[in-house]
């Protein structure tokens, strides 16, 4: 009689991970965990001309957290005019990103996490759609789209197919064209 096999329980070597608000005590950390998932270049992207100089929108700066107090992920949403309107009128919106998990922790469910929770939250705030620049097969499953960002733009280069956006209200972008733009709570530096 052959010996039973051994079946582990990959469920058991997950962390556990809490998602929560950002505090000022995460910076350095949530620095170091950009700078690794991201690299050195990770400022030089248009989206960064955005958020540069400015806070992210009320209550929508995320972080995961593991049991032991280690930063495992984070995201971090930023108010935006997605261009305007045929009137003029400014589209308020927001922008998401950096969405950056520890490498050492991909595939476990945790950059889902943080973009469940950023999304239930944005729409619980009463904002109106969302924008991101990112891989279209992980953003879909998040309901975001190309479509409706087809009439916007990033300030500098970007690839058209990766503007994607969510509208948690309906018809939210309906006419807005033109270039996303910073129109958030700036920074208060020194």
């Amino acid at each position: 009689m052959a010996a039973p096999l051994l079946r582990l329980d990959v469920s058991l070597l997950r962390p556990t991970v809490s998602v929560r608000t950002e505090t000022a005590a995460d910076v350095d950390a949530r620095e170091a965990l950009l700078d690794l998932a991201m690299g050195a270049n990770r400022t030089r992207k248009s989206s960064e001309a955005i958020r540069r100089g400015r806070l992210p929108a009320e209550g929508l700066a995320l972080v995961a957290q593991t049991a032991d107090g280690e930063l495992a992920g984070t995201v971090r949403l930023w108010n935006v005019a997605a261009g305007t309107q045929p009137d003029g009128e400014p589209v308020d919106a927001l922008l998401l990103g950096p969405l950056a998990v520890d490498p050492a922790l991909e595939g476990l469910g945790i950059g889902t996490s943080l973009m469940r929770r950023a999304v239930a939250e944005a729409g619980w705030r009463g904002h109106g759609a969302i924008l991101l620049v990112g891989d279209a097969p992980y953003y879909e499953r998040f309901g975001f789209l190309a479509a409706p960002a087809a009439d916007l733009a990033m300030p500098g280069p970007f690839e058209r197919h990766r503007l994607l956006a969510l509208e948690l209200r309906a018809g939210a972008l309906r006419g807005a064209r033109g270039l996303i733009a910073p129109t958030g709570r700036p920074a208060i530096v020194g």
